[in-house]
């Protein structure tokens, strides 16, 4: 067999298996990576790269495989947003945890959500009480998002405003 269409095709196998892992493991939360998750990352991308190029430690070998991947994804997120069954299958949906001020334990518990992250999150939005939280939604980024339909509260998230310096002129 050829060598490089024998690299894609190990780097389309371990690509599909790593999609289906990381799914079937429920693993959302990759905008709040901690110290577990990057270990994990690093040590999967290293234990998957011989997988892909096999005995074929060249540069032109290790490209292959990388523009096979880069392919793929492509070719995927164009497929995601193309096709409502393939982006239901692959994409994960954001959880409702809380509702008119009543929480979903069972879904708090499924996600693997502490009391103390839930509380996290309502005191970054301004919210004190359960009762007062409208909808709290678990986002498929790993973020919560809380919602009071209270008009009082203020708006949470600011940009720092950097001084900007004046040019001035000599003389």
């Amino acid at each position: 067999m050829n060598p490089y269409l024998d690299i894609a095709l190990r780097s389309l196998a371990v690509y599909v298996f790593m999609l289906t892992a990381i799914r079937l493991t429920g693993k959302k939360e990759f905008s709040q990576l901690n110290t577990i998750d990057v270990v994990l990352i690093l040590l999967i991308s290293n234990a998957v790269q011989n997988a892909m190029v096999g005995n074929n430690t060249s540069l032109l070998g290790g490209l292959a495989a990388a523009a096979v991947l880069f392919i793929l994804n492509y070719a995927l997120k164009k497929l995601m947003f193309k096709s409502k069954v393939v982006r239901e299958f692959i994409s994960q949906r954001p959880e409702i945890l809380i509702h008119d001020g009543k929480l979903d334990f069972n879904k708090l518990s499924h996600l693997g959500i502490s009391d103390d992250e839930l509380k996290e999150a309502m005191r970054e939005h301004g919210v004190e009480y359960y009762k007062d939280v409208k909808l709290a939604i678990f986002e498929v980024d790993g973020n919560i998002s809380i919602i009071t339909g209270n008009k009082a509260l203020k708006q949470t998230h600011y940009k720092r405003k950097k001084a900007h310096k004046t040019l001035t002129t000599g003389g």
